[in-house]
């Protein structure tokens, strides 16, 4: 049978593809969705250079009220998927930073989206 394949759908398989690869194994960090929007979110803010606070994360109420969401930041913390640290000068604010475990996990999935892009861009 002959695929019927348009620009539009190609685009829209593609983008499966990629979805599909952040559903990876990542047992040893196992997230539920709202745990790992709040890790991207987190470390988005890291990447752009404005450190997120605690306060910050806190205030996210599309994730879940300020007690659930500071139960998700200690869960976080404790699977070493998130760091908490003061800047110099400052003890009042606390931010959070993506950890080395959370950068690594972010390169597997990095490398998975650019196998998934490699027939994509051959063509």
């Amino acid at each position: 049978m002959k695929k019927n394949r348009t620009p539009l759908a190609e685009a829209y398989f593609r983008f499966l593809q990629l979805a599909r690869t952040f559903q990876a194994d990542t047992s040893e960090a196992a997230m539920d969705a709202n745990e790992r929007a709040l890790l991207e979110a987190v470390a988005l803010r890291w990447f752009e250079d404005e450190p997120m606070t605690v306060r910050e994360a806190i205030a996210m109420e599309r994730l879940g009220s300020p007690a659930t969401l500071h139960k998700r930041i200690t869960r976080l913390r404790q699977k070493d998927m998130l760091v908490a640290f003061n800047q110099e000068g400052d003890r009042r604010a606390k931010y959070l930073i993506p950890s080395e475990k959370t950068l690594k996990m972010f390169a597997v999935l990095g490398g998975n989206m650019q196998k998934v892009q490699q027939p994509a861009i051959a063509q």
